[in-house]
């Protein structure tokens, strides 16, 4: 089984309008509100490509009631922890240029924190959980060392995507996968990329440091893969940009979600490229069709 774990998810109310004026009234042109969240962003992605996967986090009072129901109608197990305050919306506004207003996130309770770690307590060696996102300001840093820990203990497997210390302090427990974006990867190491080859020796430390792979998101310019026998590249699909909204999900989930049943790294990789690039191209996540239509397109090439 898969399990992915949202610390902090969120309803994201995304609103269109011709053009922003601060300080006026503006109109919208078109509004949607889906369930928001890495993690739950995974499991969606997971369910298109014929996955299933467990939805793990702390969701609480009318908007977490909102993000059960949508999962349940999309046919997505979860087992939350219910927590006593609301679930965040995040507003993405689109117009000439995204703006985006992201909520706090609820207070968690010692409560409920023991009640997350008590749902992970019940993984198995056979197990992948993928801790995915942002922390509620009141869960306190190292959270996701601890999960991690109870993870171990277990024998499960672990993919961590987030950033900073909770990601550097990760590395030396050995996930799965873990999936910086140039940007990301550059400040982890507090340097600056100027080509491409300046990423190969940063990726490669990712795994001196413990990551079993590693992927590296590169917008325009594609992405990495490294592993252990060297470093792939994938071309760059063609389509109009829609959404920057959960493509980093899309592909973790289509890497994952391959891996676990071919545990080929170079095939988990095309499936993680087409998963985050046809997000990247629509609306919303990425549909299972769409998926599928570009999965073909993709293709990896050994640089290193």
């Amino acid at each position: 089984m898969i399990y992915t774990v949202t610390l902090n998810p969120s309803i994201d109310y995304i609103v269109h309008v011709d053009q922003l004026a601060i300080g006026d009234i503006n109109r919208m042109k078109s509004d949607l509100k889906l369930p928001g969240g890495k993690g739950i962003n995974v499991s969606r992605i997971l369910k298109r490509i014929d996955t299933s996967s467990t939805a793990l986090g702390f969701v609480g009072g009318f908007t977490g009631q909102f993000i059960e129901e949508w999962l349940k109608k999309e046919e997505i197990r979860t087992d939350f922890t219910a927590v006593t305050d609301d679930t965040r919306i995040n507003i993405k506004l689109k117009a000439a240029e995204e703006t985006e207003i992201n909520g706090l996130g609820p207070d968690i309770s010692q409560e409920e924190m023991s009640g997350l770690k008590q749902k992970l307590a019940d993984v198995s060696a056979n197990d992948v959980v993928i801790l995915s996102g942002s922390k509620p300001a009141s869960v306190p840093t190292g959270f996701y060392q601890t999960l991690i820990e109870i993870i171990r203990d277990k024998e499960a497997t672990f993919v961590i995507d987030t950033t900073g210390e909770d990601l550097m302090d990760a590395l030396s427990k050995k996930p799965l996968l873990v999936k910086p974006n140039n940007h990301e990867l550059a400040e982890l190491y507090n340097t600056t990329f100027n080509s491409i080859e300046d990423i190969f020796p940063y990726g490669r430390r990712l795994l001196k440091e413990g990551a079993q792979h590693a992927l590296v998101s590169m917008a325009g310019d594609g992405a990495l893969l490294f592993t252990e026998n060297g470093i792939y590249q994938s071309n760059v699909l063609k389509r109009p940009v829609k959404n920057s909204v959960g493509a980093g999900d899309s592909m973790i989930a289509g890497f994952v979600g391959s891996f676990t049943k071919t545990q080929d790294p170079i095939e988990a990789f095309r499936w993680g490229v087409a998963c985050g690039s046809a997000t990247t191209f629509s609306d919303d996540l990425a549909t299972k069709n769409f998926i599928n239509e570009l999965f073909p397109e993709v293709k990896v090439t050994k640089i290193d």
